[in-house]
């Protein structure tokens, strides 16, 4: 199934979840927000929400500042 993740088109197994999405992509234990549609999805929400085709993913991590 197609989706956009952080701007660019990709291709993902149609029963995807957030976490496993985050699992694929991010490496380590980063910090890491995630947003769907442009509505944030809780980390405690990321088993269970299911993507569909043409959702758009931010995956943004934090960064030390100061």
């Amino acid at each position: 199934m197609q989706i956009t993740i952080n701007g660019s088109a990709a291709e993902v197994d149609e029963s995807i979840t957030v976490a496993a999405l985050v699992r694929d992509r991010i490496e380590g234990d980063r910090r890491i927000a995630v947003a769907v549609n442009s509505g944030v999805v809780p980390r405690s929400q990321w088993e269970t929400t299911q993507l569909g085709p043409g959702d758009s993913i931010e995956l943004l991590a934090a960064a030390a500042g100061g």
